[in-house]
């Protein structure tokens, strides 16, 4: 059934669109404005043959200088799923899904094929830490779109990267490959949650970076996003530390999120796990 693109667009964005070209009534367009994340999933396999043709998918994506340096792990050892679901304990989801993808940038495989072809492998610094870790991301969206798009559904957990060390030797990751993000996948049972997305007066810029409104902007956002999906008061962050607010929005909760210096020690993990970062 075609959907109407401005209403995808206020859902996506909480603001009522000026103008909306046709273009946006194309299937795929409107799968991705429409896109939402599924937390919970069916009591149905998703068959290998299924999952192949996604991977390949996934694989297709753009990648820096064409050196490919993503790689995809399958987590189908059920005491693996289980002890990294034990990490997150605020996540079932991760051990529930049908499916659990693991996306890892991997500067690995050139550092070998260059002692493979006895050349100098460079492959250490923060740009060939930069270049792999966005070819696995370019490589998860891609996934993502294409699972859609086959009536799954998925949820990214970039949360394992605060336990790369219970992470990496479990999985044998060996230097030079670290995990981007965890992907659940399977066929929804239920809507799943549409995030409203900061307005592009935020996002977008025109010829120069100017954010002087940013702070009307944002108390706008705040406001859209807590008539539709309140945070709450239960849910507010370390109230220990921050006390309780009476107005809790997606600002206050995003930065106290940020003061509590998540993943503090991955920096120093990097470094010790095959990238100079220099």
């Amino acid at each position: 059934m075609a959907v109407d693109p401005r209403e995808l667009m206020r859902a996506r964005f909480g603001t009522e669109p000026a103008e909306v070209d046709p273009v946006a009534s194309d299937a795929a367009i409107a799968r991705i404005l429409g896109r939402r994340t599924h937390r919970s999933y069916a009591r149905r396999e998703v068959p290998q043959s299924v999952l192949d043709v996604l991977l390949a998918a996934a694989l297709s994506a753009s990648a820096k200088s064409d050196y490919q340096q993503a790689s995809i792990l399958h987590v189908r050892d059920p005491e693996k799923r289980r002890r990294i679901a034990d990490l997150v304990p605020a996540m079932p989801w991760i051990g529930d899904a049908p499916v659990f993808l693991v996306f890892c940038a991997d500067a690995r495989r050139l550092r070998r094929i260059s002692e493979m072809r006895g050349h100098p492998a460079h492959n250490a610094d923060l740009e060939a830490f930069f270049n792999a870790t966005v070819d696995a991301a370019l490589c998860l969206q891609t996934f993502v779109l294409a699972a859609e798009a086959a009536g799954l559904g998925c949820c990214p957990i970039s949360v394992i990267r605060n336990h790369l060390q219970v992470v990496c030797p479990l999985l044998d990751l060996p230097p030079g490959v670290l995990p981007v993000a965890g992907l659940c996948v399977g066929y929804p049972s239920g809507t799943g949650h549409a995030s409203m997305r900061l307005p592009p007066s935020v996002t977008l810029h025109q010829d120069r970076y100017d954010d002087a409104a940013l702070a009307q902007r944002i108390d706008d956002y705040d406001r859209r996003r807590d008539a539709r999906h309140a945070i709450p008061r239960e849910k507010q962050r370390a109230p220990a530390k921050f006390g309780h607010a009476d107005f809790y929005g997606w600002s206050d909760d995003k930065t106290r999120q940020l003061a509590e210096r998540e993943g503090s020690g991955f920096g120093a993990f990097v470094r010790k796990h095959g990238f100079t970062l220099d």
